[in-house]
């Protein structure tokens, strides 16, 4: 296996960053220089970018979950927090407004005439 692949792969995450592109041509080296079998590259082509998604995958969810442990360790509120604080505002300068006399939900004033 050819330098480049097994520094890939031992990294860990290696797979995520190695293009499919890069890991064929590697592969086709491999082939080249008698390393594995013609009939052998493409599963194994296969394999390799199948398990680069799997890293991917892994990748893309530890990332999330360190990203909402940050967000929660700063006390960052979350969207849906912020959007319950919009309606409660909302909800209070309404009736702020109605108390006020100043309401628009409010018909025309009868008069006492």
């Amino acid at each position: 296996m050819s330098d480049l692949l097994k520094k890939a792969i031992s990294l860990g995450w290696g797979l995520t960053i190695v293009s499919k592109e890069k890991i064929e041509k590697t592969v086709e080296e491999l082939v080249k220089r008698g390393e594995i079998a013609p009939a052998e590259s493409k599963d194994m082509i296969d394999r390799l970018v199948e398990r680069g998604e799997e890293e991917k995958s892994q990748f893309k969810d530890f990332l999330r979950e360190q990203i909402q442990r940050i967000l929660t360790e700063l006390h960052v509120p979350s969207e849906k927090h912020v959007a319950d604080l919009e309606r409660r505002i909302e909800t209070l300068e309404k009736r702020i407004a109605e108390l006020e006399g100043n309401a628009p939900e409010q018909g025309p004033e009868t008069g006492h005439s």
